[in-house]
């Protein structure tokens, strides 16, 4: 359809005109979609992917840090064992200057319970060595995982690619011939468009009358109503989906044109 769009006076454009202004744009828009529809689910893959390298390296950074503060928990427990094994050497020493026996088990008390922090430490040095081995083998994993989400988001970026320079021309032109059309239109009925277009689950927000029924939900329209839509004298939706409704004549006129 070659029709020159420009803004006018709501006045001047017939019913007639605005039905096949719409019309026209469900066209261009619906090939538009299938432009879309054509790329697949790939831009979906390749923000899933995105989320999961950002997930993995927070997870990778996340990770380092729970190991720092690992080794710097069994750097202070090494600290902790050697100031109480300097303790129990100066309580050892103390030992053999007692003056009596009730000194000597208050010593000897001091060095069970140094040595008990001594085990205690060990102890908790194991735990935390076998946490940081644990948090090592899962960063040796992630790394694998990231190193492979890696690639994969190069591949879907490249088909992507190749995919949008194929159609990118083509899309272009349909976007601008959207934008002459929609510039025609006057701003209630664009919107009203755009709002019914946006809630129907195949974007088609106009439709022509098949074989009786609305082209959209196919239900059935009741002949008055048919003649009432080929008349072209009002905006007619339809009853059960909000769609527009136009006589399949506009579009055979529109493949000619």
């Amino acid at each position: 359809m070659n029709t020159q769009f420009s803004r006018v006076d709501e006045k001047e454009v017939s019913i007639e005109e605005k039905l096949r202004a719409l019309y026209d744009l469900q066209s261009v828009v619906s090939a538009i979609d299938k432009i879309k529809i054509l790329r697949g689910e790939l831009p979906l893959e390749v923000q899933d992917l995105e989320d999961e390298i950002a997930g993995l390296k927070t997870r990778l950074h996340n990770l380092d840090d729970e190991i720092k503060n690992i080794e710097t928990a069994i750097s202070n427990k090494k600290i902790s064992i050697r100031e109480s094994q300097a303790l129990i050497a100066k309580y050892s020493e103390q030992q053999n200057n007692v003056r009596n026996n009730r000194e000597y088990d208050s010593l000897a008390k001091e060095i069970e319970f140094q040595n008990l922090e001594i085990q205690l430490s060990e102890k908790r040095i194991r735990e935390f060595t076998t946490d940081m081995e644990t948090r090592k083998e899962t960063i040796d994993s992630s790394k694998v995982l990231l190193e492979e989400r890696l690639d994969d988001l190069g591949r879907k970026n490249k088909e992507l690619e190749e995919i949008t320079e194929e159609t990118r021309i083509e899309e272009e032109k349909l976007k601008a011939r959207a934008e002459k059309i929609e510039f025609f239109i006057d701003p209630r009925l664009l919107t009203a468009f755009k709002r019914i277009r946006k809630n129907a689950r195949n974007g088609l927000a106009v439709v022509t009358i098949q074989r009786d029924a609305c082209g959209g939900c196919f239900n059935k329209i009741p002949p008055q109503r048919q003649l009432d839509i080929a008349s072209r004298k009002k905006i007619i939706v339809c009853e059960y989906c909000g769609r527009i409704l136009v006589d399949e004549k506009i579009g055979q006129i529109y493949e000619e044109e």
